[in-house]
């Protein structure tokens, strides 16, 4: 993949236009990678995945399930015990999207299918063109969906839709994705799109980095927890992470009509 960093946005490109973007071995490490790399080191506000080529990505690469078809020998037990171990390591990839302290914008055209839906699904948020589909692939593969989609999916549109989506397999067109919330807007073509997403992180990043690491962990906490418990955690939060500094500057700069100047998140620390 293709990594770019300017103005504050990074900016991850999937580079494999010609086998269409797929999943090979070294993608499920090298994403996570990059993803905390950048993180780690506050070098961006904001992350932006595009894809290369006509489509975004045909999801697993072939390879991959011939390398999981050789699992399938020798004690029962402890075939099973790797393969679980395997498919949570398959789902941290995907885990570091959510865990990351700064808001994931995806960008999609073409093709949006198996694995690349449980990336998504990962995302902050999601856009697309008018030409792209998504599609939960594994069911016609013989298999269930195991690296997020199930899990992530029926937070982001409705129960009844998700099953039938896995159950059948079928296409979702991107008017259909818009309808039901799954992505934010429809661009007409991919030039276009990238466009109006950079302006929409460029947005983002020109915001105090700390409100928005702040709306990021508590949505994500509230997605998984009681309206009273996400309240509690909020209260928690701010009675330390409230400082008057940024605010400060937010309203100095509204007076001077001139654009606010934040501090960077801290980099992460590693080790003592």
């Amino acid at each position: 993949m293709q990594v770019t960093i300017e103005d504050q946005i990074a900016h991850i490109q999937l580079n494999r236009p010609e086998a269409l973007n797929s999943m090979i071995p070294e993608f499920w490490t090298e994403l996570p990678a990059v993803v905390k790399k950048i993180d780690d080191e506050a070098s961006a506000r904001v992350i932006v995945i595009s894809a290369q080529g006509k489509h975004f990505s045909a999801g697993m690469d072939l390879s991959v399930f011939a390398s999981l078809g050789k699992r399938f020998t020798g004690e029962p037990a402890r075939n099973a015990e790797q393969m679980r171990r395997l498919v949570l390591e398959l789902q941290d990839s995907f885990n570091a999207l959510e865990e990351v302290r700064i808001p994931v914008l995806v960008a999609m055209q073409g093709g949006v299918i198996g694995g690349a839906v449980d990336m998504i699904c990962a995302a902050d948020c999601r856009y697309c063109t008018a030409d792209a589909f998504f599609t939960i692939k594994e069911t016609e593969l013989g298999m269930t969906a195991d690296v997020g989609t199930l899990q992530r999916l029926p937070h982001l549109i409705s129960q009844g839709l998700v099953r039938e989506l896995a159950y059948t397999g079928r296409k979702m067109q991107s008017v259909e994705a818009k309808d039901c919330g799954l992505v934010n807007q429809v661009f007409d073509d991919q030039a276009s799109m990238l466009e109006g997403v950079m302006k929409i992180a460029a947005d983002i990043a020109a915001h105090s980095p700390m409100a928005v690491t702040g709306c990021k962990d508590m949505l994500n906490y509230s997605r998984d927890h009681s309206v009273n418990d996400s309240l509690t955690y909020m209260a928690t939060w701010q009675s330390g992470m409230l400082q008057m500094s940024d605010m400060q500057e937010a309203m100095s700069a509204a007076q001077q009509k001139r654009q606010p100047e934040y501090a960077n998140l801290h980099k992460k620390n590693k080790g003592l």
